[in-house]
């Protein structure tokens, strides 16, 4: 581990990165932290200021990501929590994107995502669509459902496409076009947490925009049950005098308050690793339809 919060080791680093960034057109920079401090100690501090290695070593990275982003403003810094515990509140001021987890398997991101939102934006965790079959736990997911748990933050690829089918391209192309048409929500829109993946095998949120015109819904089933609910699905932070077209793997048109209060009822899926997700516009006012 190199002492970050020795002053020499930093101005070593910010010399040696500013070097590279102007020699070389680089706009993207993934750091990794994936050691843990530990028998932490400093050469420059007594023995009796030891404990203070921890948080000198925090400032220290704070300060050499500061100073390389008021040199190169436009680099884009990912960070990555990893096993140096790096997404913090902090880290957003110098890296908006920050890796969320190792573990790409899909059942288990549905929970780290869920949670991680209720500290970070959606906007700054990097979540993957990762190989087919997830060799720890065991299991394996269709592409659809990995998608669907991918999208629920900054959407990346990580596997082998050379030995993927002609089908699998064209479904990750056709993934890639729909999630380009909901990244402004993910960017900017206000989450609303649904259903938590803690005190069920289901979980759900949306996502809506600012002008409330617009909104995205996910839900997952993580596994399926025998006689299982059928779920009605209550929506939020809608606009509750318009009337908004649903689209995606449900369809039709609802008044907002309808979709707040009485929900949407969803069709009994059968099986483990299944997803919905759906796309609500706003066609026109309430007021109006009444008069159409």
């Amino acid at each position: 581990m190199l002492d970050m919060g020795n002053p020499e080791v930093t101005d070593y680093l910010e010399k040696s990165f500013t070097r590279l960034f102007k020699e070389c057109d680089i706009q993207y920079v993934k750091w990794d932290m994936n050691r843990h401090l530990s028998e932490a100690g400093s050469s420059i501090l007594p023995q009796n200021r030891q404990s203070e290695v921890f948080h000198r070593y925090v400032i220290g990275v704070y300060r050499l990501f500061g100073n390389l982003k008021s040199k190169f403003p436009n680099i884009l810094f990912e960070s990555c929590s990893g096993g140096g515990g790096r997404f913090d509140l902090g880290m957003l001021a110098f890296s908006p994107q920050i890796w969320t987890s190792d573990n790409t398997g899909p059942y288990e991101r549905v929970a780290i995502q869920y949670g991680t939102s209720f500290a970070y934006p959606v906007s700054a965790m990097g979540a993957h669509v990762a190989a087919n079959f997830h060799w720890l736990p065991g299991r394996s997911h269709n592409l659809d459902f990995r998608y669907k748990t991918a999208s629920f933050g900054v959407l990346g690829y990580e596997l082998n496409i050379t030995k993927m089918t002609e089908e699998e391209l064209a479904e990750i192309k056709s993934q890639i076009e729909a999630y380009k048409e909901i990244e402004h929500l993910i960017q900017k829109g206000d989450l609303y947490r649904l259903i938590s993946p803690f005190q069920s095998n289901r979980a759900a949120a949306g996502i809506v925009s600012k002008d409330k015109k617009e909104a995205a819904v996910w839900y997952w089933q993580l596994s399926g049950e025998s006689n299982g609910p059928v779920e009605r699905l209550k929506l939020d932070g809608l606009d509750p005098e318009r009337v908004y077209e649903v689209t995606g793997d449900l369809s039709g048109r609802f008044t907002g308050d309808t979709l707040m209060y009485a929900g949407l009822r969803f069709p009994i899926l059968s099986g483990d690793g299944k997803a919905i997700f759906l796309r609500l516009s706003s066609i026109l006012e309430k007021e109006e339809s009444f008069h159409a």
